[in-house]
C-alpha cells in the first residue's frame, strides 16, 4: 500500500525538486516551537534575492497554515526532537547539492543536530534551544517554559501560549502592538515533548537532544543570540558556543542588542537576516 505524503510534505518534495532543477546553494529554514515553516517567508524571499536556493522545511504533519493550525491543535501533540531531526534528514537527503541549514530556537537545535550529522555546507542557529552539556539554565528560561513544564501531563499534549505566555517569551523587545501581530500572524500550539526533552537533556544519558560537536563534517557555524530573550539567554547561547569550539571548523557567535526571542519575525528580522547572509556568503 502507497503511502500518500501529507500535504506539508508534498509542498516540501515538490520545492527540493524545483531546487535540485537549478544550481542555486540551497539554503534549508528550520522553524522551532509555536511556529510554522511560513513564518520564514521573508527570510526566503530576501536569500532568493541573494541568489540562493531556499526550502522551508516542516516538521512532520504540520498544519498548512495558522488558521488550520488554530482549528486542530492536536496535530502538534508528541513531535519528539530525534524524529523531528530524522524527518528533516530525510529531506536534506534528497537535495542534490550540500545546503546551508538556518534555524532558530527548537529549529537552532535541530541545525545543529543536523549539522553534526555533516548535512550542512554551513549552519545557523539563532537563540537555539539547548543540547545535552549546555548547563545554564535561567529563571527567564524557566518562566518561559513554565506554560508547558508547570504540568507534566503536557508532554504528551500540544501546548498553545496565551498572549501573555507569549509576551513574555517571544515578544519582550517589541511593543504591544507588534507583539499582538506577531502573536495572531504566527502563534500555534506546540508539542510539549521537546521542552521535556531539553530539561532533563543533562541527566538522561540517551537523550536524543544531543549535537554531535566533534564531527570535522559539521561545517562553518554561527550561533546568533539576542540581547533580551527571555527564552535562551546569552548564557546558555555562549555554553552552546564554547561546547562547539570543540570542532576544528569555523565556529562563531554574535549578540543582536536589543532583540528578543522573536528577532526572526519581528519588524528587525532584516538584520538578523542580513548578519546570517554575511556569515553564508563567506562559506557557501
Amino acid at each position: 500500500m502507497t503511502t500518500v505524503p501529507k500535504p506539508t510534505m508534498r509542498r516540501d518534495l515538490e520545492r527540493i525538486e524545483e531546487v535540485n532543477a537549478g544550481t542555486r546553494t540551497p539554503v534549508v529554514f528550520v522553524h522551532g516551537l509555536w511556529m510554522l515553516a511560513g513564518s520564514w517567508e521573508p527570510w526566503a524571499r530576501y536569500f532568493e534575492e541573494h541568489g540562493y536556493a531556499p526550502l522551508s522545511l516542516s516538521w512532520p504533519d504540520d498544519p498548512e497554515s495558522v488558521a488550520e493550525a488554530h482549528e486542530h491543535p492536536d496535530a502538534f501533540a508528541g513531535k519528539a526532537v530525534g524524529p523531528v531531526a530524522d524527518h528533516l534528514e530525510s529531506l536534506i537527503d534528497r537535495i542534490d547539492r550540500k545546503p546551508v541549514v538556518v534555524g532558530h530556537s527548537f529549529g537552532g537545535l535541530l541545525t545543529q543536530i543536523l549539522a553534526g550529522r555533516g548535512l550542512a555546507a554551513a549552519s545557523v542557529a539563532i537563540d537555539p534551544a539547548p543540547f545535552r552539556g549546555v548547563l545554564p539554565l535561567p529563571l527567564s528560561a524557566l518562566r518561559g517554559s513554565r506554560p508547558v513544564l508547570g504540568n507534566p501531563a503536557n508532554r504528551r499534549r500540544a501546548v498553545a501560549l496565551t498572549f501573555d505566555e507569549f509576551r513574555y517569551a517571544f515578544a519582550n523587545a517589541v511593543d504591544e502592538d507588534e507583539a499582538r501581530t506577531l502573536y495572531e500572524r504566527h502563534a500555534v500550539a506546540a508539542s510539549g515533548i521537546p521542552l521535556f526533552q531539553a530539561a532533563s537533556a543533562n541527566v538522561n544519558p540517551r537523550t536524543e537532544v544531543r549535537a554531535d560537536t566533534r564531527n570535522p563534517d559539521r561545517g562553518p557555524l554561527l550561533i546568533v543570540s539576542g540581547e533580551k530573550d527571555h527564552l535562551v539567554t546569552w548564557s546558555m547561547a555562549h555554553a552552546a558556543y564554547r561546547k562547539q569550539l570543540r570542532n576544528p571548523g569555523v565556529t562563531e557567535i554574535v549578540e543582536m542588542p536589543g532583540r528578543g526571542h522573536a528577532l526572526v519575525i519581528d519588524s528587525g528580522w532584516r538584520e538578523v537576516a542580513d548578519t546570517a547572509l554575511r556569515f553564508v556568503r563567506r562559506f557557501a
